[in-house]
């Protein structure tokens, strides 16, 4: 009975680490996805077009205002200023009207490092926990909570393991004492 509780508790924390991967994967294909083609895009059009699917998608789910933050405000963690900078980067798309190759060129080149962030790895810029936004202070609390039970989990059934192999071992001295 122990070792089923054990197994259950398991299975709801990867239940909940299932759901922030999904979350995860969402982001991704909606807004992470098309930020880094539109980065990628050797034409004003084709970055334009990109960068509208992200922000749609953005529009549509009110994702534009508030902070990603748990515990604290932190300027890496506002939405409202990386939405602006999106839109801002948006409308320069569509507003430039030079034919001048040089100026087009630098336009991509400043959207592609509004978009990315290069370090050791390149990688698109955005708040982090952006894709559990509403809901990140729900999320931390049930990510804790699916830590929790995976370590009690683990524990149960490794205790109920425990007392099998020390049942075994008794099991074989009767065995051999007979």
């Amino acid at each position: 009975m122990k070792n089923s509780f054990g197994f259950i508790l398991i299975l709801a924390a990867m239940v909940i680490f299932g759901f922030r991967i999904s979350k995860g994967i969402e982001f991704k294909q909606n807004v992470r996805g098309y930020l880094k083609r539109a980065a990628d895009s050797n034409t004003i059009q084709l970055a334009n077009e990109e960068i509208s699917k992200a922000i749609n998608y953005l529009d549509a789910n009110n994702i534009t205002s508030g902070f990603t933050s748990v515990l604290y405000k932190t300027p890496d963690e506002d939405i409202d200023f990386w939405y602006r900078n999106l839109k801002a980067s948006q409308n320069e798309l569509q507003t430039l009207s030079s034919k001048s190759a040089l100026e087009r060129t630098n336009v991509l080149i400043k959207l592609r490092e509004t978009l990315l962030d290069t370090g050791e790895k390149t990688k698109v810029t955005f708040p982090e926990g952006l894709h559990l936004y509403p809901y990140n202070k729900l999320w931390a609390v049930l990510t804790i909570i699916a830590l929790g039970c995976l370590c009690y989990g683990f524990i149960i059934i490794a205790m109920h393991y425990d007392k099998l192999e020390q049942v075994r071992k008794k099991k074989e001295v009767s065995d051999v004492l007979v």
